[in-house]
């Protein structure tokens, strides 16, 4: 499997240079936004604004870090000693948490310290269940700074765990979708714009099972057991993949713009919607099922059963993948990936930038 990564590269996060720019070279430009989707010597990506980690849990190589902090000299470093063993990374913009096979530890990137800040030891009922997957651990979940563990009812028997900027979302074993945090921007999916302490279940979604689920700076999305993609949340940049009234005046002011007389304003009122406090489902593409979901600050990513890229939202440092910087408000397919004959199996986005996994089309998924 290989990763490729675009978007916003100033820190190094997506790792194109080893070695320091040359003179000629030093277009802030090219440095700052990644057009287009270049390959990464890494696997299995988390990403944060300025950083990015990857961990090998088939091998012993620790933790690859790439970006802000990491050195001058080169782009990407590993993790020391400390990361060796290594099963899950996660990464934030202040801290690395390492999941190990017996132990869940978090590392203040800030300081060179020799010990973890906080690490927590797992007990044999835990290693012999299913692996941990970050940010769940046995009995709660891990936050970027802290107190980092946060516990959860055993009742909700979670399945898999998001944290946005301010606010989560579970989903069960049973496919129940539960939201807790900030709400002001209908991120959490009730209907209302009030923020929740305690995880509570997404009323709209009970009875439809969903398997995964996702986060962004404001917004959510999760994707049924059949292949559906439900989006909630803010709408500013059309990262729900719903009509964008900033998105729409953008465009008029363009057309305007390079037209030779000013266009009169548009006789009927169009709908635009700034905030959906309730989930929605979006068609990305009629023929095909959704098989995973990322969501960044103000974008969002899918991947489909017949391993094609889809990207909707705020494009300004090339993070959709279409080798410009539009932003959209509908979802379009990253095009790179299907003419280079590979196919796309999962995807992770960060604050502003998107990283794929790929393999060729002529190889079966497993």
């Amino acid at each position: 499997m290989r990763w490729f990564g675009f978007g916003f590269n100033a820190f190094g996060q997506i790792c194109v240079r080893e070695t320091p720019m040359k003179e000629e070279e030093s277009d802030v430009t090219q440095e700052v936004k990644v057009l287009r989707p270049t390959e990464l010597r890494t696997s299995r990506v988390s990403a944060c604004w300025s950083r990015t980690a990857s961990a090998d849990p088939d091998g012993d190589g620790g933790v690859r870090l790439a970006g802000f902090g990491v050195g001058v000299s080169r782009a990407c470093g590993v993790y020391g000693q400390q990361s060796r063993g290594c099963k899950d990374a996660q990464i934030s913009e202040s801290h690395l948490t390492l999941a190990f096979s017996d132990r869940v530890e978090c590392w203040d990137l800030q300081q060179e310290a020799k010990t973890a800040s906080w690490s927590m030891e797992l007990k044999d009922s835990d290693i012999s269940g299913p692996p941990v997957k970050l940010p769940l651990v046995p009995g709660g979940y891990i936050t970027p700074s802290p107190p980092f563990y946060h516990s959860l009812s055993p009742h909700l028997e979670a399945k898999s765990l998001a944290l946005g900027a301010e606010h989560a979302i579970l989903v069960t074993a049973s496919g129940a979708v539960y939201t807790w945090g900030l709400g002001s921007h209908g991120q959490l999916g009730h209907g209302v714009l009030i923020s929740e302490e305690e995880p509570r279940v997404v009323e709209a979604l009970w009875g439809m099972p969903m398997s995964r689920v996702a986060t962004g700076g404001w917004h959510s999305a999760c994707i049924s057991d059949g292949g559906d993609l439900y989006v909630w949340g803010w709408n500013e940049s059309g990262q729900l993949g719903l009509p964008s009234r900033g998105l729409s005046k953008a465009k008029q002011q363009q057309i305007s713009q390079q037209a030779e007389e000013p266009q009169d304003e548009q006789k009927h009122e169009d709908v635009f919607i700034s905030i959906q406090a309730f989930p929605a489902l979006l068609d990305v593409t009629p023929s095909c099922e959704i098989t995973a979901v990322s969501c960044g600050s103000r974008h969002t990513a899918a991947v489909t059963s017949a391993g094609d890229l889809y990207t909707w939202g705020w494009g300004e440092y090339g993070q959709l993948g279409h080798q410009n910087v539009m932003s959209s408000d509908e979802p379009q397919r990253v095009e790179f990936f299907r003419e280079q004959q590979q196919r796309v199996t999962d995807i992770v986005c960060g604050a502003w930038n998107t990283f794929a996994a790929v393999i060729k089309k002529d190889v079966a998924c497993a």
